[in-house]
């Protein structure tokens, strides 16, 4: 392993010129930060090194990388096989005058899966645009209730946008040499150039490829074809949609508002999407009511035209997704984003109408079914077809796809030493500085984040033995990443914000490249120019920990600048969550498990009760009628999910065919098309730009959690304990054996401890469940991760038990359930064992690795995550109390040591996977640590002791909790984040309490149920007049008095509101409007009973609300209070029309009762 100061730098012989210029121009014309007054010397934070990183206290990296001056020492160009046998890399050190330059090539907007619940984003994005706090971009159509608008008046206006979420891949473009695309995208995008420029498509796509690359710009789309596999509907045609444009140039990538990305579309003829503008509080509100309305079966048609009804602009895309795509619409995208484009939107839309399309009559060759049909066995063949299809204009050079063509076999993937070597290289400029502390942050912050690296074979002429180039692009797995990034953020505003789709260009004199898309450059200088070039910007790294040089609005640190949300239709997700991501648990767990799986799904969707009732009916004829066909068709390999609706779609026509009720729910289904004939060929089961998964085994939760909400007393029990070594379950699974009547019910109570058991642990529980399936079980054994809790899940199936899991309570971190604080009393703890029957004590030598491993087996879920997942798993959990909630912070030597540890066993995995600390390069740092861990905890062991919760009370809690499960009496928390089921009606909810007590005074004594409260929760006080109502009507009117005394009406006022309008009756327009006055109070007058021998209800007229009048859709608003048996409520409507007839009786209630109640939707 190279020590710190022997690294030496060979010298270059000839480095291209044109590189050598780029770099020495980035140098004299870049400035870096506008304060130059700091001369402290400052690095950017990296792990401890471990003599892993050569030079590693050099000092602060200047603002610029340089090209090597002519008095450099020579160069030496590198041939093939260095450069892929990695040669040049593993011999290219890093000391102090080695620079970096990186670029991004690709990017889109940060992820959008906000931490926060749809509910909270949507509260914010109202408040946003009811305050004017930012403006969103409008698009073609200036008409506002049917006016022309001044372009003047919308400077003054705030803009929620919407856009229609095409069901696709993100495609991002950056010109022929901005990175390694998917084919596919190639293609079609140069289709889509000669759909639109006819026989000057070539000229164009040459120009727009220059045009890229000159300006550093990223396109980015949604790639939407039958070919790359299913979503939720195979298209009809294969196209793109342009969803961003974005400036790649200096500093931090520069998003185009709307009317910019329409204009730069239409320049240059590309489509574009649907666009709605919302500008008032009441528009937005119904907006989000009409998306509520339809969410359960939304369709493109219905969708977009309530759209259009409550937007108050309306902007078509050049793609109409109907046709192109078809009915089933994935969801919409609602964003908020900055005002100042809308000052020149008038200027967009005279100066670039809609465009021509010139080719649309012309034979534009082979489509590119037909090309991957034609070229379906062999993968290379089919990439090579689609590419020369597009033609040499659009893409002249395959090296992305097949390498520089040698004669010898390449691999485009380069080590991912790239990645630590350009992070110990010194910055050339801002953009890369920046870079490289995202980069940084992530990796010591273990981001759920892969950085792969490729060779630029672009830049192949250029590469030397100390001038390499490289492309990153850094993929982050899990939605929790962006969440945390985010937090980091609010903590340093200067970082730059972590985008989707990152693609880096990196140049070292060497250089490399990193998608975020990114090229990376590293470069040796010699010794007199790295001196100048640090005497010229030695402050660029102290910028980049100070601002960044910028002020702080450039770090995005306020949250409304990324606030958006995704909403999805059901149509869409019964096809896509239910079907397609169900299939690997329906055949590899069978019916039961894919049962509780879709349950569980419909749950957490928040999907209305009528709705689970009828998609369970169809999902369980899908699996009774078609698993034993798919398993005869397809035999021992699983039906692919990109393929799936090969199997799903002529299922969904037949049941949607047999009722109107099915059509409804399955929304639209048929004109089949047969993906089989064409798919494209995926490496590894993916497609390109990484859309589709591949096939892999989906967790089936647990029957509890899914179909009951609370644990069954009459079953056996599993408890279980995703733990930690040292969290105390095997004390506490002795006292309970010995607690006074068990866990207070007859059931017998045995404990199974992992370390005395031989072989493997968990299939001896699932035996002793077998031989005792009525009994309760400690599963004495820590069980941290999901493969696990699957284990258990299917013993719960199998065996007709339940399972709890009980864990230590722990505040966690932000990637961690377990806080530094839990884990050193968990170290502690395991360092005072003595003769441990698993080994793990005092006398272990690699006790703190091994707590180090099982704390990492958690990494990547903050605790509620951790906890959330349980609970839906296994429907309870019970928390075992750990720390007193008024301990004294973590003293620093132990959470220096503790972080110490953490980052030496990320160095240790990552180059020896789960090879044992006491062998490999780092045997003796972790010799060292575990002493020092020792040293550490003993030396501050009273405050380990004085932060415990004491083990009695801890068992005592612990006993409580988990009688009230036995005994079959807990309940679990929700984990819904919104109410259920789809918006039905708008109503005014009257407080039935207070109805109740209406009818329940004078000589006629009514039995009324006043146990139903409205909407809100809450009892609305009502007039005192009311409570003589039905005792003067009764004297007033006699036959009022024969009507009541023979009624029971328990039964029948379980609720009491006003209707203001129905889905069915007026639309969904009609309803949504009222989300302006969602939750808020409005007076209600009662003004006359109506009756007849099998109804009666009261008549209504509703108020104002801050002075606007509520103006009810339903022609006779009314409260009904009474239905004959076998009649429904809404028959209520018929009472004015019987009047007429003569045969109802109305009376008056003179004067009227005025009642308060709120507007809700139902």
């Amino acid at each position: 392993m190279p020590q710190r100061g022997q690294q030496k730098w060979k010298g270059k012989a000839n480095t291209d010129k044109a590189v050598a210029e780029a770099v020495t121009n980035r140098i004299g014309g870049l400035s870096i930060a506008e304060s130059q007054g700091n001369n402290n010397n400052k690095t950017i934070g990296k792990p401890k090194s471990y003599g892993t990183i050569a030079n590693a206290d050099v000092e602060n990296a200047s603002e610029t990388a340089t090209a090597t001056s002519a008095a450099a020492a020579p160069k030496s160009k590198a041939s093939l096989s260095q450069i892929f046998k990695g040669n040049l890399l593993e011999n290219f050190t890093v000391d102090n005058s080695t620079y970096s330059l990186a670029q991004i090539r690709a990017t889109f907007y940060p992820k959008f899966e906000n931490e926060k619940s749809d509910q909270e984003i949507r509260a914010r994005m109202i408040e946003v645009v009811s305050k004017g706090l930012a403006t969103l971009e409008f698009s073609e159509k200036l008409i506002l209730n049917d006016d022309i608008l001044d372009p003047l008046d919308l400077l003054e206006m705030t803009f929620l946008q919407v856009t229609l979420k095409h069901s696709g891949s993100l495609f991002m473009y950056a010109g022929h040499e901005g990175g390694a695309y998917t084919a596919v995208g190639v293609f079609v995008l140069g289709r889509m150039f000669h759909e639109a420029w006819g026989t000057a498509a070539g000229k164009k796509q040459v120009e727009f490829n220059n045009f890229l690359e000159r300006n550093r710009m990223c396109i980015s789309m949604e790639l939407v074809t039958a070919v790359l596999g299913d979503h939720g509907q195979r298209p009809r045609e294969d196209y793109v949609v342009v969803t961003a444009v974005t400036e790649l140039g200096k500093g931090k990538p520069k998003f185009y508002s709307t009317p910019e990305v329409i204009a730069f579309c239409r320049k240059w003829r590309l489509p574009t999407n649907h666009v709605w503008l919302f500008s008032t509080r009441k528009s937005v509100t119904s907006f989000f009511a009409a998306y509520d309305a339809l969410s359960e079966e939304g369709l493109a048609t219905t969708v977009c035209r309530a759209l259009d009804e409550v937007a108050d602009i309306s902007v078509s895309g050049s793609k109409d997704h109907i046709k192109v795509q078809g009915e089933i619409l994935e969801g919409l995208v609602a964003r908020i984003v900055s005002h100042e484009s809308s000052k020149h939107m008038e200027d967009v839309l005279r100066e670039y109408p809609p465009p021509p399309v010139d080719g649309a009559d012309l034979d534009l060759g082979p489509s590119l079914r037909e090309i991957c049909a034609a070229n379906r066995s062999d993968e290379k063949q089919q990439i090579k077809a689609l590419l020369q299809n597009v033609g040499s204009l659009f893409c002249p050079d395959f090296s992305d796809w097949f390498g520089v063509e040698s004669g010898d076999s390449h691999s485009k993937n380069a080590d991912r030493s790239v990645v630590s070597k350009f992070l110990q290289a010194h910055p050339t400029d801002f953009s890369t500085a920046k870079l490289q502390e995202m980069i940084c942050l992530m990796r010591e912050r273990r981001f759920p984040a892969a950085f792969k690296c490729y060779h630029n074979f672009h830049k192949i002429g250029s590469v030397s033995t100390d001038n390499l180039f490289y492309k990153l692009v850094i993929h982050v797995l899990r939605d929790s990443g962006f969440q945390r990034y985010q937090k980091e953020m609010r903590h340093k505003p200067e970082l730059w914000p972590l985008y989707r789709g990152k693609t880096l260009e990196s140049c070292a004199q060497g250089q490399s490249n990193f998608s975020v898309h990114s090229k990376i450059s590293y470069e040796q200088a010699n010794k007199e120019r790295a001196a100048e070039i640090a005497k010229n910007n030695n402050n660029i790294v102290g910028n980049v920990n100070d601002s960044g040089g910028r002020p702080t609005k450039d770090g995005l640190a306020d949250d409304d600048a990324n606030l958006m949300i995704k909403l999805k239709f059901l149509t869409y997700k019964l096809r896509t969550f239910l079907i397609r991501n169900g299939l690997s648990t329906l055949f590899k767990e069978g019916p039961p498990a894919y049962k509780a799986y879709y349950l569980r799904q419909m749950k957490i969707w928040g999907t209305s009760a009528g709705k689970q009732r009828e998609l369970s009916n169809m999902l369980d004829e899908w699996y009774c009628e078609k698993a034993v066909h798919i398993r005869r068709k397809y035999g021992k390999k699983q039906l692919a999910s990109s393929i799936y609706l090969t199997e799903a779609e002529p299922f969904l026509e037949q049941y949607a065919s047999r009722s109107p009720e099915n059509r409804a729910l399955i929304g639209s289904a048929g004109s089949f098309v047969r993906a089989e004939d064409f798919m494209a060929i995926i490496e590894g089961g993916r497609d390109e730009e990484g859309d589709l998964e591949a096939d892999k085994e989906v967790v089936p939760p647990s029957p509890i959690s899914s179909g009951e909400e609370t644990v069954q007393k009459d079953k056996g029990l599993i408890v279980f304990f995703p733990g930690i070594p040292g969290c105390a379950k095997s004390a506490l699974c002795k006292e309970l054996l010995n607690a006074p009547g068990g866990l207070g019910d007859d059931r017998p109570l045995h404990s199974l401890m992992g370390d005395l058991v031989k072989g493997k642990y968990w299939p001896k529980i699932a035996e002793e469940r077998r031989k005792k399936p009525y009994s309760i079980i400690l599963a004495d054994k820590n069980a941290p991760n999901e493969e696990v809790w699957r284990q258990i899940e299917g013993m719960c199936r199998s065996t007709q038990a339940s399972a709890v899991p009980v864990i230590p309570d722990s505040e966690g971190t932000d990637s961690n359930p377990f806080s530094l604080d839990a884990l050193s009393v968990f170290m502690f703890r395991v360092l005072q064992r003595v003769n441990h029957p698993g080994n793990l004590d005092k006398a272990s030598p690699n006790a703190g690795y091994v707590l180090l491993m099982f704390y990492h087996l958690y990494d990547g879920k903050n605790r509620a995550e951790f906890e959330g997942e349980l609970i839906e798993r296994f429907g309870s959990l019970v928390k075992m109390p750990l720390l007193r909630s008024d301990r004294s912070p973590l003293p620093d030597p132990v959470r220096l040591t503790l972080e110490e540890g953490i980052n030496l066993y990320r160095l240790h995995t990552n180059a020896h996977g789960r090879l044992e600390s006491t062998k490999g390069s780092y045997a003796m740092e972790w010799a060292k640590w575990e002493k020092q861990l020792r040293e550490v905890l003993i030396g501050n062991a009273e405050h380990l002791s004085s932060i415990q919760v004491p083990f009695e009370s801890a068992v005592r809690q612990v006993l409580e909790q988990l009688q009230n499960i036995a005994k079959g009496e807990y309940t679990p928390p929700s984990t819904e984040k919104r109410k259920s089921g789809a918006i039905v009606f708008a109503a005014v909810s009257l407080p039935v309490t207070e109805i109740s007590s209406l009818l329940d005074k004078g000589p006629v004594s009514i039995k009324v149920r006043t146990s139903c409260l409205d909407a809100g929760g809450s009892v609305l006080l009502i007039n005192k007049a009311c409570e003589n109502l039905i005792v003067q009507l009764a004297e007033d009117n006699p036959n009022v008095k024969t009507f009541l005394s023979d009624k029971d009406m328990e039964q029948n006022l379980k609720k009491a509101h006003v209707t203001l309008a129905h889905k069915k009756s007026h639309g969904v327009t009609a309803v949504a409007s009222y989300g302006l006055f969602l939750h808020q109070k409005v007076p209600v007058e009662l003004t006359a009973l109506l009756f007849t021998d099998e109804m009666a209800a009261l008549e209504a007229e509703i108020g104002s609300i801050d002075g606007e009048k509520v103006v009810p859709k339903n022609e006779w608003p009314h409260v009904t209070i009474w239905t004959g048996e076998k009649v429904a409520a809404k028959e209520a409507n018929r009472l004015p029309q019987l009047l007429l007839e003569g045969k109802a009786t109305r009376t008056e209630i003179n004067p009227p009762i005025t009642i308060s109640g709120t507007i809700e939707f139902y």
